[in-house]
């Protein structure tokens, strides 16, 4: 079974991308779909009601989503194979810009959209720097400075990327994509990993504790005057 990881901010485009990459592979081979999300999601209704393909959703609840994925991802995998599956996607929640969701083999996609801003890419950390391929979109609605512009940003923050430029809606340019899918190499689910480190959340306020201030809080602290990494551990 092939494995896709997909992730990216919020109204990206990630479920437009999804649409185009079932369209043009679910006669090639047997998907299915993982949707993680917070509260709600519609992507799973969307995709079986449009494709009628095998599909499964998650809400995070109080845990972080990304947390939430590291959790369920091992059980998905073995939902996926045991329905004989071809291709698994998975699609991210998306909030959280400290995480990595992709895993040390299958593809890993992060969907960027042109128009969200041309310093986005260095506000997305691992989720761009991790990743095997991306995936700018709504290119039909900036100019091509602007897109250019973002798309040395995206080069400048991981050199080795795979990049592709579409509008996802109408799926344009997207046949490298899918041959980069059909071509990766099927996951052993004996050997699977995060493939960067999850951050650092071991503190009262992952337990419940509503008081504000470092002081009033135990574990993994931060304070104003601190630098990125100046971590403080109070208690035990």
């Amino acid at each position: 079974m092939k494995l896709v990881i997909i992730a990216g901010p919020p109204s990206a485009g990630k479920t437009a991308l999804i649409k185009q990459i079932v369209s043009n592979l679910r006669d090639r081979m047997k998907i299915a779909f993982l949707k993680i999300d917070v509260v709600k999601a519609y992507e799973d209704i969307e995709l079986e009601n449009e494709f009628g393909i095998l599909t499964k959703k998650i809400y995070s609840g109080d845990l972080c989503p990304d947390h939430a994925g590291v959790m369920v991802l091992g059980d998905a995998i073995e939902w996926a194979a045991e329905n004989k599956a071809d291709l698994f996607i998975v699609e991210s929640a998306g909030l959280c810009l400290r995480c990595s969701p992709y895993l040390n083999q299958g593809l890993g996609i992060i969907v960027l959209s042109s128009i969200s801003g041309i310093h986005t890419p260095e506000k997305m950390g691992s989720m761009v720097s991790l990743a095997d391929v991306a995936v700018v979109t709504k290119i039909d609605l900036v100019s091509q400075a602007e897109r250019e512009v973002l798309i040395q940003k995206i080069k400048e923050i991981h050199p080795h990327v795979v990049l592709l430029e579409t509008n996802a809606l109408q799926g344009t340019s997207l046949q490298r994509l899918f041959e980069l899918i059909c071509n990766s190499a099927d996951i052993s689910e004996d050997n699977l990993y995060l493939k960067g480190n999850p951050p650092l959340g071991t503190c009262t306020i992952c337990v419940g504790k509503k008081d504000i201030g470092w002081r009033k809080h135990f574990g993994v602290v931060k304070k104003l005057d601190g630098q990125i990494a100046d971590y403080l551990y109070r208690g035990e």
